[in-house]
């Protein structure tokens, strides 16, 4: 079965007979179906349609890293320096503005398990700072000697 570059059916046609309607249309003769019994060639220019299906293929990964929108990990620990915190808080903004989600964790050194009350409150201070722009998804837990929280940009 031939189909012509317009998309009209040109009927059953021998193979030599399709490459010579393809090549004096100044097209390619492009198996679209090998099933045998039923094959299927389109006449048409398969450098555009190549480029085409890629640029399909490009768009459709764009709107696939659209949705899954990515988690950073951002590392606390109980006795951190306000400059230290600040920068933190700068880089989860930027990050949360492109609708990206944040993992603050902070783990406990040694005898600071003593004091996990210490570790929340500075979870919740950087929730705190980036209320603004960000929700609380996990409030703080507490995991072994780790503990996290999750924020969400808000929408």
């Amino acid at each position: 079965m031939v189909i012509g570059p317009n998309g009209e059916q040109m009927g059953t046609k021998k193979l030599s007979d399709a490459l010579t309607l393809a090549n004096y249309a100044g097209l390619d003769l492009v198996l679209m179906n090998a099933t045998p019994g039923h094959e299927v060639g389109k006449i048409m220019d398969y450098n555009r349609f190549r480029y085409e299906k890629q640029k399909k293929l490009k768009e459709a990964q764009k709107k696939q890293r659209e949705n899954n929108k990515e988690l950073k990990e951002y590392q606390f620990s109980v006795t951190i320096d306000v400059h230290d915190f600040e920068t933190r808080r700068k880089n989860a903004a930027d990050y949360l503005a492109k609708g990206h989600k944040i993992k603050a964790t902070l783990r406990f050194k040694g005898r600071q398990m003593a004091h996990t009350e210490l570790g929340r409150d500075v979870l919740l201070k950087f929730a705190d700072a980036l209320s603004d722009i960000a929700t609380i998804e996990s409030a703080p837990k507490l995991e072994g000697r780790n503990m996290t929280m999750l924020l969400a940009p808000k929408k």
